[in-house]
């Protein structure tokens, strides 16, 4: 009877092994050779059974980041946190901005992951734009706290940061963007010197904390070069740009969507169907007249019949009466009584031997005039017809922005911070103030221009302009003019004192050209008297 019980208890044993078995072998996770993919921990319950997956969801573990975040998470930790602790002992609107700088960084570090996860976009599309959009906001943060606050006693404080944050642009670079950050350490040197200049004898918190500004520039310039000295990288095997942007945005959702199923697991398609050998294959399309090939031959014949019965073939034509005959009646050539045949006008012999002359544009007086715009397309923003605008055209600019105004008349345009460039093309009357520009204003057949500059602009290029006023300002002195076929141009330079005008200088128009040694040298022709 022990023995019985014994053996029964056995066999219970062996059929709950057995069973234990079975959902393992149906298993998909389960590899060719028994040994399970998952965790043991995952699959076992505390009591020895088979635990249920849905009583706990997998941690998944977090991925590691790649050495250039690594090294540029350093670099915010290191630098840039060294300077917003010196802007807090400064206080104010110091510490403010230096808060906003501290966000900008933050937001290109959420773009530099976003690039090692997406695929590269097109630069002018709108989808890099909106990529963009988290750190250019930022950036104008700490421009516009700058703006806000002119009065402030520490208003170059505030210009020097708001000078130097345009450093983050070097992601905008696609060649040389070691360059960018060089550009802007210059212009925010221009400021900061002028700080260290003012507190040197007085406060030495200001002059140190100007120099923790610059360290930044030259740890992210070590950065750039070590990680992307030809420009940003983007993954060519990544998502969407707009898909990693949302998972770099809000990565706790991101982790929780369950990956879609793989290929094996749908199984494979269906097989074409069969073809069908009992049903004929439809009959040949008819010709478009409806008639068969086979009368062709047929219907030419007929035409060669008729051609061969000699005079018969005109019997049917209408004499014509002597009186309207030309040939025998000059009047009638001389008075046109008979109409010519009406020309094609896509015959090619009607023209002759020279085509037909092509029709004058309309004056613009009589042109219908377009809606006025203002649009920022890509990195380029497009200010077309406006006429005798009331007020001043704001154009807020980033300096990877380009700026095209064309056939505008009559109206004040203010560029606000430091753009590209920018290029005026037909218009009239029209006066553009600007902040500060990276290369130059191109100015082509525009009459009456004014152009006042309160910041650096490198180059001027007028080409074809009848009267023009610019006005430089004392940062701007360096600036160079190229002219072409202009007349009236003249050069408005700063005063030597506050309470002094403007000085006038006016630009060479005659040129009078000699032979000297076989070399042709032209001077400007001076007129005394």
């Amino acid at each position: 009877m022990n023995n019985l019980t014994t053996l029964i208890k056995r066999l219970e044993a062996a059929t709950s092994r057995l069973e234990d078995m079975v959902p393992a072998i149906s298993d998909p996770s389960v590899s060719a050779n028994g040994v399970s993919s998952l965790p043991e921990s995952g699959l076992t319950a505390p009591g020895g059974g088979l635990r249920d997956e849905s009583e706990s969801p997998q941690q998944q573990p977090m991925a590691p980041l790649p050495p250039a975040i690594d090294d540029f998470d350093a670099l915010i930790n290191g630098d840039v946190k060294t300077f917003v602790n010196m802007s807090e002992e400064i206080g104010g609107l110091v510490a403010e901005q230096s808060a906003a700088v501290l966000r900008a960084f933050a937001a290109e570090r959420k773009f530099l992951i976003v690039t090692t996860k997406a695929k590269k976009p097109d630069i002018q599309s709108t989808v890099y734009m909106e990529v963009l959009k988290d750190l250019q906001a930022t950036m104008g943060v700490v421009n516009d706290i700058r703006e806000a606050n002119r009065a402030s006693p520490l208003f170059k404080h505030l210009t020097t940061v708001s000078e130097g944050i345009n450093l983050l642009g070097w992601v905008a670079n696609e060649t040389k963007p070691v360059d960018t950050i060089t550009e802007m350490l210059s212009s925010a040197q221009f400021w900061g010197n002028k700080v260290i200049q003012e507190y040197k004898e007085k406060d030495q918190t200001h002059v140190q904390w100007v120099q923790t500004f610059y360290r930044i520039f030259k740890s992210l310039t070590g950065y750039v070069k070590q990680h992307y000295p030809s420009g940003l990288t983007w993954n060519p095997t990544g998502i969407d740009p707009l898909q990693a942007t949302e998972e770099v945005n809000n990565p706790d959702q991101s982790s929780t969507k369950s990956p879609p199923p793989s290929s094996s697991a749908r199984g494979p398609p269906p097989p074409p169907p069969l073809p069908n050998f009992n049903n004929p294959a439809p009959p040949p399309p008819m010709p478009p007249n409806g008639l068969s090939t086979s009368h062709n031959a047929s219907d030419m014949g007929a035409v060669f019949d008729e051609i061969s019965r000699g005079e018969s073939v005109t019997s049917k034509l209408r004499k014509v009466d002597p009186s309207s005959q030309t040939h025998k009646n000059p009047s009638l050539r001389a008075g046109s009584a008979v109409p010519s045949a009406p020309v094609r006008s896509d015959s090619s012999s009607s023209r002759g031997k020279y085509p037909l002359p092509g029709t004058k544009p309309k004056p613009e007086s009589m042109r219908a005039k377009k809606p006025p715009k203002k649009e920022l397309e890509g990195n380029k923003w497009l200010i077309e017809n406006y006429d005798s605008h009331s007020g001043m055209l704001e154009v807020p600019a980033q300096i990877t922005h380009s700026i095209l105004i064309s056939r505008c008349a009559k109206t004040t345009i203010r560029v606000l911070g430091k753009a590209n460039a920018i290029s005026l093309d037909n218009c009239s009357q029209v006066s553009l103030v600007i902040d500060s520009l990276v290369s130059a204003v191109d100015v082509i057949k525009s009459p009456k221009f004014e152009l006042q500059v309160l910041g650096t602009l490198p180059t001027i290029m007028l080409d074809q302009i009848d009267g023009a006023a610019v006005y430089l300002g004392k940062e701007s002195l360096e600036t160079e003019v190229f002219t072409s076929k202009c007349t009236g141009v003249n050069l408005n330079l700063p005063p030597p004192g506050e309470e002094e005008d403007y000085v006038e200088r006016a630009l060479p128009e005659q040129i009078k050209s000699v032979i000297r040694d076989g070399v042709v040298v032209s001077e400007i022709v001076e007129h005394a008297g």
